[in-house]
């Protein structure tokens, strides 16, 4: 959003903002919507985003720096654990927690334990409900006020992350909250991620995509070779690690079918962020038990579980 100029004499806000919640309960669509372009990766498949992704926006006089923290879930894995560990950590180090549920499901599960957790966290919280054009309002005024039972949220909000219904009285509320103070990034950067960064989740977001259930989550992207071209294209490189041999082959698909069209899809994406021409090339790599390396935790900026 556009800083209003009118607001150029009035001090100015800035601060870090935790989105955290269940898994799929629409963090990064809100993000994404939020920050008004594409910084976290959206998929059907749950736990999609691995580490904080930071999405800037700026509104009014205010730039809000919003953490899109891993959903958090009960953890079988060590990257389930990291993931849940860096959930929590990033709402530790945010000034307002804003606790996301989906209302079509409600307070179950996770939700419920995210919930209890929040007792045990200080900072200011306020509570968003997602999808209201998918549940009847005087549902959503129950929803709302169970979870206030349990938490004294400062707000309440009820938005659409896919339609943007209600997200201008959060952002409205955001700008004010927020302490006064210089602004943290450049007033055109909307994240804080390495475009080599960038470039690999979104190369894992099309990977889910076209995959869904056929590959697990034993799967990483990294950004191996990234070459600015005289003529103004990039070429770019990456690999997709997967733990098995077996795997490799859902990757690739019949014929390189599955990897061509992933290839596509992220190079498109790709082109139209960094404003060029890019030239994508992708390899399917097997390297087993990635999940329990060290290296690649640091990869994902995420801290290793001992």
């Amino acid at each position: 959003m556009e800083k209003d100029t009118g607001a150029e004499s009035a001090p100015t806000h800035s601060g870090f903002v935790a989105l955290i919640g269940a898994t799929n309960a629409g963090k990064s669509t809100l993000v994404n919507r939020l920050v008004g372009a594409k910084v976290s990766i959206v998929s059907h498949k749950v736990q999609t985003t691995r580490a904080i992704v930071r999405g800037i926006a700026i509104h009014d006089n205010a730039q809000i720096v919003f953490m899109d923290t891993p959903g958090i879930f009960k953890p079988r894995r060590r990257l389930d654990r990291a993931m849940v560990t860096t959930a929590w950590g990033g709402a530790k180090d945010a000034d307002v927690i804003m606790l996301l549920i989906d209302s079509e499901r409600g307070l179950k599960g996770d939700a419920e334990t995210i919930l209890q957790g929040l007792k045990e966290v200080h900072q200011p919280k306020i509570l968003v409900l997602n999808k209201i054009d998918q549940v009847r309002p005087e549902d959503l005024l129950k929803l709302a006020a169970a979870a206030n039972e349990t938490i004294q949220f400062e707000r309440t909000f009820m938005i659409s992350a896919l339609t943007g219904s209600g997200c201008k009285d959060l952002m409205d509320y955001l700008a004010e909250k927020l302490p006064e103070g210089p602004w943290y990034y450049p007033e055109d950067q909307i994240s804080d991620l390495p475009m080599r960064q960038l470039a690999a989740e979104i190369t894992r977001e099309k990977l889910f995509l076209r995959l869904h259930q056929e590959l697990p989550y034993a799967s990483h992207v990294e950004t191996e070779k990234w070459e600015e071209r005289k003529d103004g294209s990039v070429r770019i490189e990456q690999v997709i690690y997967v733990e098995r041999e077996s795997q490799k082959k859902i990757a690739l698909g019949k014929n390189g079918d599955a990897i061509k069209a992933i290839s596509t899809a992220s190079r498109k994406e790709i082109s139209e962020i960094l404003e060029q021409p890019v030239h994508l090339f992708l390899f399917v790599k097997v390297r087993e038990n990635w999940g329990d390396d060290p290296e690649r935790f640091r990869e994902m900026g995420l801290e290793f579980p001992r």
